[in-house]
Parts: structure tokens; C-alpha cells; sequence
């Protein structure tokens, strides 16, 4: 048997653990294994290398994906699924396994519509992919960011001043909320609730005059949403190939707006990609090794159409077209224990 496996999306730390499972068990079953560079581009254009556990065995302690990756979208340009499909039996595939978020986990399942044995593989650090409670990539972007933010309420306290400190999310707040709760942040501000500029400001002013606090860390989701503004803030109109505009700029929206508002100084923060990469954690290094073992399962077992996940501490499976064009939030009940800590 001949299988792919491509990275898709975002680079995420833990890939190359998943990578590296999938590649010793397929030896163990006998299979031959082709890597798909750049993702959907790869197939697009051909674009392999041969994988061997030789090779690989000593990859998982890297961040990123060997593989590269891409965000190229086979659905928006003309005949692309199809073009995906010729490539694929082309290349003499028996089966594909697809490592990524909602965008290319959808192509996948599209894939798999056109008839093609597809099986995924969660990867996301905004670890917004339903019906899994592991995404690979969320363990150590979370780490980071909280380490991050750690160092950031150094300098506030060193300098009495305000910060705001903007993190990736683009629909959900997880890295936000989970990495600004661990470090003590002030407030946080999430996608899943939009807030108003006056109630951030009063929130300030509150927290310096009436509770003689001389610093405030505030933690903001990019895609965090004002009330009363037409979307969220962005840097510029352009969309990517699966219709995502570029977000960011919230986070200097905020402190401008802060220190306008209430004179203290104020100062914005985005970390942005820093949170991607870098040595994985212990966690996913260990769940994305069993999700790549587990894929390769389901090739042998020609259980195709499906996607690999962690439920109550066990790797299932669950079908593709459950975890599609659906996004899983933080939800409110969540989001208001946290607020104890926003007073």
C-alpha cells in the first residue's frame, strides 16, 4: 500500500511527532510512504519526497512541519479538486492522510466525496476543530503564550504601565483565554463576546484610581469583536485563498484608545507567530504521536472518510464530515469563571 500525508494551513508545533508515527507504522505494515510537500500545493503540483523512519525518527523534537505547508485551496481554483483527484491516483496512492484545521481538513472530506480514501488529522493552535479535544499545536502555542505574558507583567510592574497584549484567535478565544488566566492577566477579551470601548476604559480607570493598581495587563484575542464596530479589526481587505482576512491591529486599536481615554500610558503587544513554532511540549508531542499511529490504523483498516480524535482520554474516530465548516468556541459558561478574575 502507498500512502500520502500532507501538512495544511497554519505550521503547528507537534506535526513532525504525527509525521514521524505515521512513517514507523507504515514500515511496520510494509507501506510505502510519500510526504506531500506544501500541502494541497504539493498535490497540486506534484511536489513529494520519499519518507523514511531513518529519516524522520529524530523530527518530533522540531517545531513546524518538514513537510512545509501552504494555504493553497484546491476549492477556489478551476478544476482544483479534480486536478487534486488525476494527481492523486497519478502518484498511485492508496490513501491519503491530511494533517490540519476546518480549511484543509474540508478539502479533505471534499476529496473524500470525489471518491478518494482520505483520513485526517487535527492540527490547529486555535484548537477550534470540533469533536476532538486535542488539537495539534494548542499545548505549546498556549505555553508560549502564557510565558509570554508572564514577561510582559514584568516590565508593566517595573514601569507602571499599562499593556495590551494581542493574541492569535481568529473566531475563538482559547489561546487567549486559557494562557491569559494562567498568567494572572487583568482582563481578557475573547471573539465568542464582543465588548464595548467604554466598559474597557472604565475597567481601567477603575483598576487605577478606585483599586490603586499601578499596572493592568489586558489579553485580546485578534479576532475580538467591538460592539457597534462592522467586523473585527484588520490590517488590510485582502483574503487568503480559503476567504480569511489578515487580522491584527486590535491590540494598538486598544492602547491608543487607553491611553487617550484615560492618560495612563499604554503600550500593545503581538506576539503573533512566536506562539506558532518552537519545541513542542510533552503533550503534543505524545497525543500527536498516537493521532498519526492511529490514522495509519484506519488506512490499514480501510476506514476511510474519517478523522482521528481524542475523547475522554482515547483516540477515536470520527467522521470528516462532522468536523467541517464548524467551529468549536469558547463557551459562555467557561468565559464567565473566568471573569471572577476581571474585577
Amino acid at each position: 500500500m502507498k500512502v500520502g500525508v500532507l501538512t495544511g494551513g497554519g505550521d503547528a508545533s507537534g506535526l513532525n511527532s504525527a509525521i514521524r508515527a505515521v512513517v514507523r507504522k507504515c514500515e511496520k505494515f510494509g507501506f510505502e510512504v510519500v510526504g506531500i510537500r506544501f500541502g494541497w500545493a504539493g498535490l497540486l503540483e506534484l511536489d513529494t519526497v520519499k519518507l523514511r523512519y531513518e529519516d524522520v525518527k529524530d523530527a518530533l523534537r522540531a517545531g513546524g512541519t518538514i513537510l512545509k505547508t501552504s494555504r493553497t485551496n484546491p476549492m477556489k481554483m478551476p478544476d482544483g479538486v479534480k486536478k487534486t483527484a488525476r494527481n492523486f491516483k497519478e502518484l498511485g496512492l492508496d490513501a491519503l492522510i491530511a494533517m490540519g484545521g476546518d480549511d484543509t481538513l474540508g478539502v479533505a472530506a471534499a476529496l473524500g466525496a470525489e471518491g478518494l480514501n482520505v483520513v485526517g488529522v487535527p492540527k490547529t493552535i486555535d484548537y477550534d476543530v470540533p469533536e476532538t479535544e486535542f488539537t495539534i499545536g494548542f499545548d505549546t502555542a498556549v505555553n508560549t503564550a502564557m510565558h509570554l505574558i508572564e514577561n510582559i507583567k514584568d516590565t508593566a510592574e517595573s514601569h507602571d504601565r499599562i499593556f495590551v497584549v494581542e493574541i492569535m484567535g481568529r473566531h475563538a478565544g482559547w489561546i487567549a483565554l486559557y494562557s491569559g488566566l494562567a498568567a494572572g492577566a487583568d482582563l481578557i477579551l475573547i471573539p465568542e463576546e464582543p465588548f464595548s470601548l467604554k466598559d474597557i476604559t472604565d475597567f481601567v480607570g477603575k483598576k487605577l484610581v478606585k483599586k490603586g493598581a499601578r499596572s493592568v495587563v489586558i489579553v485580546v484575542a485578534e479576532g475580538a469583536l467591538i460592539k457597534d464596530y462592522k467586523g473585527p479589526v484588520i490590517k488590510d481587505a485582502s483574503v487568503d485563498q480559503f476567504g480569511h482576512m489578515r487580522l491584527g491591529g486590535i491590540g494598538e486599536f486598544l492602547a491608543k484608545e487607553i491611553e487617550r481615554t484615560t492618560g495612563a500610558e499604554t503600550r500593545a503587544v503581538a506576539p503573533a507567530h512566536m506562539i506558532r513554532a518552537g519545541p513542542p511540549t510533552v503533550l503534543d508531542r505524545l497525543i500527536s504521536t498516537r493521532l498519526g499511529l492511529t490514522a495509519v490504523d484506519l488506512v490499514r483498516e480501510r476506514k476511510f472518510g474519517y478523522m482521528v480524535a481524542l475523547k475522554a482520554g482515547e483516540i477515536v474516530a470520527v467522521p470528516l464530515s462532522n468536523t467541517t465548516g464548524k467551529t468549536k468556541t469558547v463557551s459562555m459558561e467557561l468565559y464567565e469563571e473566568a471573569k471572577i478574575f476581571f474585577e
